[in-house]
């Protein structure tokens, strides 16, 4: 069969290096690359560290606005649709990449599979949201990483194509978890001791783009008493210098640049705590058995709340600091996401619908 992939951030990059990797056994894997997160330390440095092949297609496309941006990715797939042929089109999450290619696809009737298919946070003012909503309504074939996922979908009336084969996430935390602990020396080089501090990340629009809250979340890292690091998205630096608050970040807030996958899971399974806003990051706290403070009012991985491993706290100072002082993480941890062969489960259904 041949695929055509398409990919263009951070978190699609991970979810992209085992399934790739699984695919071209027995497929045409065509990767094409957005642009979409096009930073070294955003992009480059992932395809290098977890042996992505260099993508058949680059499309440059870079940040602009939301209709902007998917607009010119919707541009220009549908012109390498035209142009490959694909019997399927693979897309991977919730990002602009992720629906333009689906959109793409779905009018040239090119059947379109959905990599983490079913997920819903019930809040339709994130961008994100919507991508998930309309990528799965046009699917053929919804690979789901959870049973909740699954019941979303039912809910939605959409039972046809859906399966639950786990998280790819999974797949890609155990095979590189042990390649971290050999290769990363992040912890040495920033001069931190296993669970002698906590890490966070902020990129979510409805933070990083709203002065109360990124204001709010700066003044909770820096009203305690706690080593944080601080992976600074790019788009996180310009607002964190536009609102004045750059300078306001204490010194015990350790402000670095993003880093790599293989850095970040070290620093995740060496930290004592995990803040943050990113979906991803959430389910790879509850993955390592990190306890995670959600800088938001809702969320996709609805079960790592269930299960005691996660807590939403919003962008509310309060809630933040009294979480960082007091929240443990409790509960046993279920086997929700599966067992790290949802790339092999993907490919034999893969195999079956050719």
């Amino acid at each position: 069969m041949k695929i055509l992939s398409v990919i263009g951030a951070r978190p699609q990059f991970i979810k992209c290096a085992p399934l790739s990797r699984e695919l071209r056994k027995s497929h045409e894997d065509i990767l094409v690359h957005t642009g979409q997160h096009y930073d070294h330390n955003m992009s480059d440095v992932f395809f290098k560290e977890l042996g992505i092949p260099e993508p058949d297609y680059n499309l440059g496309i870079g940040s602009a606005t939301q209709g902007e941006q998917t607009g010119k990715m919707l541009t220009a797939i549908e012109k390498l649709l035209i142009n490959e042929g694909p019997d399927m089109v693979l897309v991977y999450g919730d990002t602009n990449s992720t629906i333009a290619g689906s959109l793409a696809a779905s009018k040239l009737h090119i059947p379109v599979a959905h990599v983490e298919a079913g997920l819903r946070s019930f809040d339709r003012t994130m961008p994100e949201e919507i991508n998930r909503i309309v990528t799965d309504h046009v699917s053929d074939l919804l690979f789901c990483p959870t049973e909740t996922a699954v019941t979303n979908l039912g809910n939605e009336g959409i039972t046809e194509g859906v399966h639950n084969v786990g998280d790819v996430m999974m797949d890609a935390l155990q095979y590189n978890i042990k390649i971290a602990g050999d290769k990363s020396t992040i912890l040495d080089d920033l001069g931190l001791s296993h669970q002698d501090f906590m890490i966070a990340t902020v990129h979510r629009a409805s933070n990083t783009d709203s002065i109360e809250n990124l204001s709010s979340i700066v003044k909770a890292f820096c009203s305690v008493d706690t080593n944080i690091v601080f992976p600074v998205h790019p788009r996180t630096e310009k607002y964190l210098r536009q609102y004045g608050l750059w300078d306001k970040l204490s010194e015990h807030v350790n402000v670095i640049s993003p880093v790599g996958y293989l850095d970040m899971l070290k620093l995740m399974s060496s930290s004592r705590k995990i803040l943050t806003d990113s979906g991803g990051v959430q389910k790879e706290a509850y993955m390592l058995g990190v306890p995670c403070i959600t800088m938001r009012d809702n969320t996709e991985w609805v079960e790592t709340v269930d299960d005691g491993w996660n807590i939403l706290v919003g962008a509310d100072c309060g809630m933040i600091v009294d979480a960082i002082d007091g929240f443990k993480g409790a509960g046993v941890k279920g086997n929700v996401f599966g067992s790290g062969d949802a790339c092999d489960k993907i490919c034999t259904i893969l195999k079956e619908s050719s």
